[in-house]
């Protein structure tokens, strides 16, 4: 994760680099860069999670690592900005790590444990939010945007043999008895309560958090910042967020984990409401920074609520291929967000964008503070 986030802080300025000059222009190919890995993902993500469950959950998240250092080095060649979108594309349709490790994460955890590992396990991706945006931004700043790439490769493969040699999976087997296809997953999450509404929230959520990701660089251009010290202020901007979700994940976890949801998602999604639009009102870069932290703070206890509440709707045999269907909508929403958010800086501004997202995630905590419900011991389903 810190390798792959130490493109964020300065894609949209690579984008300038490949050409593209007009800040109308340099806006909307950002949000297509952005969205990039997500179009093919959207519809793989489901496959993978269904491969897992036939397979193996460790053999996915080798295919995805190594599949991520292949499209770094694609990126790095790009001549333009079509070929960079392309290559993003790549990235999306062979990667696809963060699923991957949630479902071996979620199906080797005792299941009222499942809250507080899968808080460690966004605390560990947030670490590389935090490494890698700052150490990103840094070297931007002293280095040419296409060495990074191959950097970012070089980390990823440096990984991915990480997990072959030391990463272990419990006797995985393949049972046949337990193999289901992607639309029979598809099927099994929308006609049953608890996952329908937990597939939903994970695209309501991640879809406010992306309208912002391709725009923020630019929109911390337009404080009065250093030009030479750009990318690492946008840098240390991103990682703020990571740090507090860091700190925040694992406590939102135990919380959940002896109190329920229905007491603290709500509550979460509301705090970072409020951080969303205090960013878009705030004319003062300290300001930003701060309420960056504020954000992580309570961010911290979404996704990874939102994840271990899927997993508590589902039997362990199950879980991977429904894992799939979840992250298949996360990475909707990555699709559709950037794309969007764009477009509304574009036509409205950067500050608009944090006010839709901000009031997306007001909405989202109203409804959830009537109508959530806690999940249904797993041996009272009918899987």
């Amino acid at each position: 994760m810190a390798g792959m986030n130490l493109v964020i802080p300065f894609l949209p300025f690579f984008v300038r680099e490949l050409g593209i000059t007009n800040q109308t222009a340099v806006a909307r190919w950002s949000g297509l860069v952005f969205a990039g890995p997500f179009f093919f993902s959207f519809f793989l993500t489901p496959f993978w999670g269904t491969l897992g469950d036939k397979y193996g959950r460790k053999l996915m998240v080798i295919r995805a690592i190594f599949g991520l250092g292949i499209s770094q080095v694609l990126i790095g060649l790009s001549p333009n900005v079509e070929f960079l979108f392309i290559a993003r594309m790549i990235q999306g349709a062979i990667s696809g790590f963060v699923p991957s490790a949630l479902a071996l994460v979620s199906s080797t955890t005792p299941n009222e444990k499942s809250g507080y590992a899968i808080g460690v396990l966004q605390s560990s991706t947030a670490a590389g939010t935090i490494i890698g945006p700052l150490i990103g931004g840094f070297l931007a700043d002293i280095l040419p945007y296409r060495l990074i790439f191959f950097i970012t490769a070089s980390l990823c493969f440096t990984a991915g043999i990480l997990v072959i040699k030391i990463v272990k999976e419990d006797s995985f087997k393949k049972t046949e008895s337990h193999s289901f296809t992607v639309k029979e997953n598809y099927k099994f999450t929308f006609s049953t309560p608890g996952l329908r509404l937990g597939v939903i929230l994970i695209f309501i959520s991640q879809l406010a958090v992306m309208l912002i990701q391709p725009i923020f660089a630019l929109y911390i251009e337009s404080f009065k910042i250093n030009p030479n010290y750009l990318a690492t202020f946008t840098g240390m901007a991103f990682s703020i967020l990571g740090i507090f979700m860091l700190i925040s994940s694992p406590i939102w976890g135990k919380r959940i984990d002896k109190n329920g949801y229905r007491k603290n998602l709500p509550m979460a999604i509301a705090g970072a409401a409020i951080a969303y639009v205090l960013q878009g009102v705030t004319n003062s870069a300290i300001l930003l920074i701060l309420f960056r932290a504020i954000q992580g703070l309570f961010m911290g206890g979404i996704i990874p609520s939102i994840y271990s509440y899927i997993s508590k709707n589902c039997v362990s045999f199950r879980r991977a291929g429904i894992m799939g269907i979840a992250s298949g909508l996360f990475v909707l929403a990555n699709l559709i967000g950037p794309i969007l958010g764009g477009f509304m800086a574009s036509s409205f501004g950067f500050n608009q964008v944090f006010y839709i997202s901000g009031i997306i995630l007001s909405l989202t905590s109203i409804y959830l503070f009537r109508n959530l419900k806690e999940p249904i011991p797993i041996n009272e389903c009918v899987q």
